[in-house]
């Protein structure tokens, strides 16, 4: 003969509002800048100089690419 077991099912309680009003749970997205094509050339142009000052070889699309990811914070 084979015992069931009863399994106790725990919820989550229900957030309210002082007033009694069911909460619901928002989903916070964050809000994400994207640099202007202008900050994204200044800093590609400083990335170029430093680049020059220091002898190394590379493109403006590297020079142009290292900016946005500076940028963006990537």
């Amino acid at each position: 003969m084979m015992k069931s077991s009863k399994s106790k099912v725990i919820s989550n309680p229900k957030k309210t509002s002082k007033d009694g009003e069911k909460v619901r749970n928002k989903k916070v997205t964050p809000i994400v800048s994207r640099p202007s094509e202008e900050e994204i050339r200044e800093k590609a142009k400083e990335i170029y100089l430093q680049r020059l000052e220091r002898g190394e070889q590379g493109t403006a699309i590297d020079d142009w690419h290292k900016a946005e990811e500076f940028l963006r914070g990537s």
